[in-house]
């Protein structure tokens, strides 16, 4: 089965690097891999002259906003032009595991939509991350099902999904639809993908053997430098689905008295 790995990045160019150079040590390789830079002309310095050899895809911003939805479309259309047959789709910051691409194609399989797990590193050694010694550094992340090694579990709740490391069919993908394009900066387009999956009939899956792991960056919680996103993108999957994403943050933003929840419209807004 030809694979491809699609990733997209805007910055985050050491994290970048260390992601090309544990595909380059994967005990299956990836037939493409493809980058998809939103808004960062240096994307391609940074891969050129690597393993495995990239495919650099420019998405532009869209109204300052990093089209995260347009930008997986755009490399998945690539990929599959150019005869991939399974879809692994892997954040910027994520690193995989050996076995990875081998986990995920074992367990590939039209009508799924396969999730491997996440584990969250603690900051870098001063020397930086070493391939051989991210398993040691932190267990998968509890809030989603950590199966062993081999293990698929069938049947998972799609509210669960998250974009990090995902892998779909190329005929499960077209069977999917893609990501919805009206979502634009933080938050929601992977809910709505997985939402829309369930509705065509595709099953959610979480596959043992198939690791990869967060690298370090600051963050905050809850994300309120994302505040606009979220509300934007979560009022339109609203409208879309009829429910709210993202209930957690809001709520913690309410708390901070960020935002406030109107019950007559059913709707979040700025304080």
């Amino acid at each position: 089965m030809r694979s491809a790995v699609i990733t997209l990045a805007h910055g985050r160019h050491t994290h970048l690097r260390l992601q090309q150079e544990g595909l380059a040590h994967s005990t299956l390789g990836p037939d493409q891999y493809v980058v998809v830079s939103m808004g960062d002309p240096d994307i391609g310095a940074v891969t050129v002259d690597r393993k495995p050899s990239a495919t650099v895809l420019d998405v532009p911003l869209r109204e300052g906003r990093l089209p995260l939805a347009a930008a997986r479309n755009a490399g998945a259309a690539r990929a599959v032009e150019a005869a991939a047959e399974l879809l692994v789709f892997l954040d910027v910051d994520c690193v995989p595991g050996a076995s990875l691409l081998a986990g995920y194609a074992r367990a590939a399989q039209d009508g799924a939509l396969l999730c491997g797990t996440v584990a969250y590193l603690p900051p870098p050694p001063p020397d930086g991350y070493r391939l051989d010694a991210l398993p040691d550094m932190a267990a998968p992340h509890p809030a989603r099902p950590a199966p062993p090694d081999g293990v698929v579990l069938r049947g998972g709740d799609p509210r669960l999904f998250w974009s990090l490391s995902f892998a779909v069919t190329a005929r499960t993908w077209t069977r999917i639809g893609g990501f919805c394009e009206s979502y634009t900066g933080y938050g929601a387009e992977d809910t709505d993908f997985a939402a829309t999956a369930a509705l065509r009939g595709v099953d959610l899956r979480w596959v043992g053997g198939a690791p990869a792991y967060h690298q370090y960056h600051p963050t905050s919680h809850p994300p309120v430098q994302h505040l606009d996103d979220i509300l934007r993108n979560g009022a339109l999957y609203k409208r879309r689905w009829g429910s709210w994403p993202m209930e957690g943050w809001l709520h913690d933003f309410a708390d901070q008295g960020l935002v406030e929840y109107v019950p007559a419209t059913d709707t979040w807004r700025r304080s």
